[in-house]
């Protein structure tokens, strides 16, 4: 208090004198004034998240940690990002396709802290990440940084885990609708001898999702004629089951982090529809088992000052099956008649076993030879197997497929003018070595056009470009010339509802991106946030997934020409972290630009909007938090978002008439949920409804998503 009385004197007589010494002097009073306004100042600082956005990249960010503590999966959490699009097939553990500004498919990439997600295993996906090991999330759209080494053509979701440097134990269960149970458990503990870090993860998930089918056709009591009703779903259960171990030390002389892990993920799941809901499967199921060991190792200043270099290797050894032994067809009330041909393919009985080794190498060297000049070299190989035998057809011959990438790129970052410029500019090389062994439906899989094996080689790169003018106004632009190579899924099929396409091209891309961001400080705690983007991808060999009716099997196959062109943009108002609204559109056109067919006629579905594609849709968010709401260190968080999607046809828009042509209807999604925790975070509990207005939804191939759902979850972190 002496101190304040003096301080508070010394500013009075300066405030005295400051008048008598002149004009020049006004500035040290306003210094001073400065000064005192410190005392009640806020201090502020760009989220992590924040910087990644306003990067030279279009890039979206989210943090997890919230999502943690309720039962949406990964991927609902990404669906309500601008730009954004996931198309489930049915309830939990279902298929689900990802579009980022237009592109879909595995034109996209996943990743886990920059590896490969499928190096888990083939049946790791979003959709059963356990959330309570992520912290954040990328989201790249079109062009991504020549540090992750991979071939994506429309954009990539890099899943950032958790780097906490403290002992925890992190542990959730949660339960709802249609026998839905998800619980996991994640901690680190260090050694405070050794200092060795072990981190274990469990994650279990089981739904029985029998959620009520509307409007389906089953045979009447006497089986003379059909009637519409709705239905429980029947034959749909999931199980799925992942484990990991990871010891590892850090902070040393020889190495920042140096870690060795070791996983598990066992998947059931019981096959309910084709590509189609119309055909109907009630004894088919699908298996996997997938084991990885990995190793990383991080070490700044490696072997000279200014380089650091990142290096990872991973081996998982993934075996699948798929099991179609019945000669049956149901009906959706679970009836069946008899038949000739297995549920799924239509053809003889199968028990088809697929054993698909996968290794990845990453390596990544980082040098800074100046302020904000940096130079990276990588290189990333992704090597595939794929062995086939079946245990129940005797006449199928096993069969070896070999599916190898090598990708190499060199790539240069500046920093300029005081951050306020960021250029990234970089080249990559793309080598895909196949060979295929398979020959099973050669006129069907494209057996017949590819023999032996063929090695490949593509040249690429691109440019990103990022100016702050102000903080509430910044422009970035980027372009790539970007080839993706196919991946085992479309050139090799999965088992069981996809053909193999072993003649199947890599795409190519021009991709454009044009993009303004800001945020405006209102004072008072209130900030505004913005983001638009314009986006342009023209791509050649385009694979899309078709529909073979007959059989109600996919394929994947080329588009020689598609031009893709569109919009997204987004708004976030935040005020003193309490209340926070958000809403993003987006809107793309995508067309065939094939004018003319292989027999030199006018293609008929010249400038059509692809198909089976939503191409404008829309999302609003708002949540309040609470402080201090019942018992100590509380919150309570009340938050409900709705989700639009325009309605898009199934097929060619040029195919068949306007009033018969199939499409997917317009979608109205509400969803709600309050999330209460204590002790400043150590108990949680959450309370969600999803889809609060029972809508009829539909999705890829007008397969019906789930009505409404309630899930409660309670979490403890330690």
């Amino acid at each position: 208090m002496r101190f304040r009385r003096i301080w508070m004197s010394l500013v009075s007589l300066l405030g005295c004198i400051v008048p008598l010494l002149g004009q020049d002097s006004l500035s040290v009073r306003g210094a001073l004034d400065d000064t005192l306004m410190l005392r009640n100042s806020t201090v502020t600082a760009r989220s992590r998240e924040q910087k990644l956005r306003e990067g030279a990249f279009a890039v979206g960010a989210l943090n997890i940690r919230l999502q943690a503590s309720t039962l949406q999966s990964l991927t609902q959490a990404i669906d309500r990002t601008a730009g954004i699009r996931i198309r489930e097939e049915g309830g939990v553990g279902s298929e689900f396709d990802l579009s980022i500004n237009g592109m879909s498919g595995n034109s996209i990439r996943y990743f886990l802290d920059g590896m490969p997600l499928d190096a888990k295993g083939t049946g790791m996906t979003l959709a059963n990440l356990p959330v309570n090991i992520i912290d954040r999330v990328e989201i790249y759209k079109g062009v991504i940084p020549a540090s992750f080494g991979s071939d994506a053509l429309g954009g990539a979701v890099n899943i950032i885990t958790n780097r906490r440097n403290r002992n925890y134990l992190d542990f959730s269960y949660g339960f709802g609708s249609f026998h839905t149970h998800k619980a996991d458990f994640n901690a680190q503990y260090t050694g405070k001898k050794t200092g060795i870090i072990l981190k274990p993860v469990i994650s279990a998930s089981y739904s029985k999702n029998n959620y009520i089918m509307r409007d389906v056709k089953v045979r009447n009591e006497e089986h003379t004629a059909f009637v519409i009703k709705d239905l429980p779903r029947f034959h749909d259960d999931y199980l799925s089951l992942f484990g990991q171990l990871e010891a590892g030390v850090a902070d040393r002389s020889w190495a920042d982090a140096f870690f060795v892990s070791a996983s598990v993920a066992m998947i059931d799941k019981d096959i309910q529809t084709g590509a189609t809901q119309d055909h109907v499967i009630g004894m088919a199921e699908r298996h996997s088992r997938a084991v990885n060991v990995a190793a990383r190792y991080e070490k700044a200043d490696f072997l000279t000052e200014g380089l650091q270099l990142l290096a990872t290797v991973s081996q998982t050894w993934d075996h699948s099956q798929t099991i179609d032994t019945t000669y049956r067809r149901y009906y959706w009330d679970g009836t069946y008649i008899d038949g000739s041909y297995s549920e799924i393919r239509g053809r003889g009985k199968t028990w088809r076993h697929y054993r698909r080794p996968l290794t990845v190498v990453r390596a990544n060297l980082n040098y800074r030879f100046a302020e904000g000049h940096d130079l990276a070299l990588n290189y990333l190989l992704n090597r595939a197997g794929n062995r086939q035998e079946d245990a129940w057809d005797t006449e199928f011959e096993p069969t070896s497929d070999m599916l190898a990438k090598h990708i190499i790129s060199l790539s240069y970052d500046q920093s300029l003018l005081g951050g306020r410029l960021n250029n990234a500019f970089f080249v990559k090389d793309f080598v895909n070595h196949l060979k295929i062994g398979q020959r099973e439906l050669p006129s069907t899989t494209g057996a017949d056009k590819v023999t032996g094996s063929d090695t490949q080689n593509y040249l690429g790169g691109g440019v990103g470009s990022r100016y702050l003018f102000l903080d509430e106004l910044a422009v970035k632009g980027s372009y790539e010339h970007s080839i993706r190579l196919p991946i085992s899924r479309e050139v090799l099929g999965n088992g069981s509802t996809i053909y193999a396409n072993v003649a199947l091209k890599p795409e190519i891309s021009e991709n454009f991106n044009l993009g303004l961001f800001g945020t405006f400080d209102l004072g008072g705690g209130h900030t505004i946030s913005y983001e638009a983007n314009g986006f342009v991808r023209l791509v050649d060999n385009y694979i899309r997934a078709t529909v073979l009716e007959t059989e109600s099997m996919m394929q994947y196959v080329n588009v020689d020409a598609v031009h893709i062109k569109g919009v997204d943009g987004e708004i976030r108002y935040d005020w003193a972290g309490k209340l926070h609204i958000a809403a993003n559109a987006s809107y793309d056109d995508s067309r065939d630009m094939r004018k003319y067919t292989q027999s030199g006629d006018l293609s008929v579905t010249y400038r059509n909007r692809t198909p089976n594609r939503p191409w404008a849709y829309a999302n609003t968010e708002v949540s309040y938090t609470f402080h201090q709401v019942g018992l100590r260190d509380s919150r309570l968080r009340l938050s409900c978002d709705y989700q639009w999607v325009h309605w898009f046809y199934l097929t060619w828009e040029a195919f068949g008439s306007a009033g018969t042509k199939s499409k997917v209807p317009s979608q109205h999604i509400t969803n709600a949920s309050l999330l209460y925790s204590w002790r400043g975070g150590r108990y949680n509990l959450s309370l969600e409804c999803t889809n609060l207005l029972n809508a009829l939804a539909f999705d890829n191939y007008r397969l019906q998503k789930p009505g409404r759902a309630f899930f409660l979850k309670f979490r403890l972190f330690l």
